[in-house]
């Protein structure tokens, strides 16, 4: 399986985060996996990261949590539509939640950004799956 540079987590959820950074890391999936706990923090990150900023790789691969405090899963998606195409385009995003429900699924089709989406927390298999498929 490849090695990825940088996966990006974007969650409040403390648990889900502490399982996912340990599977990716035990499979070793990236070099660097990077969290942050809310859309707001996502955003200053990815025009960090845009900006070629030292400390802020661009993620290869990002999972974003629907249901988050602060600005949650949609209005983060709402807002990283406005960036550029080119800079969108280097990055795999998928949706990562516990949510399943049908108005959250259909909303989530207004994202074309988002490949496809994964019920919290990943497992081995979905992170091979998405690695063998999207790199």
């Amino acid at each position: 399986m490849k090695q990825l540079n940088t996966i990006l987590l974007i969650d409040d959820d403390e648990t889900t985060n502490y399982l996912n950074q340990r599977l990716l890391s035990r499979m070793n999936a990236a070099e660097t996996i990077r969290v942050v706990t809310n859309g707001e923090e996502a955003l200053d990150y990815f025009r960090k990261a845009f900006a070629g900023t030292q400390d802020y790789p661009c993620p290869d691969l990002t999972f974003v949590d629907i249901k988050m405090s602060v600005m949650d899963g949609f209005e983060f998606l709402e807002e990283y539509q406005k960036f550029d195409k080119a800079d969108k385009d280097r990055i795999v995003m998928m949706m990562l939640t516990s949510s399943a429900s049908f108005y959250d699924l259909e909303k989530l089709k207004q994202f074309p950004e988002v490949l496809k989406h994964y019920s919290k927390p990943l497992t081995e298999a979905d992170v091979r799956e998405i690695i063998e498929e999207h790199f």
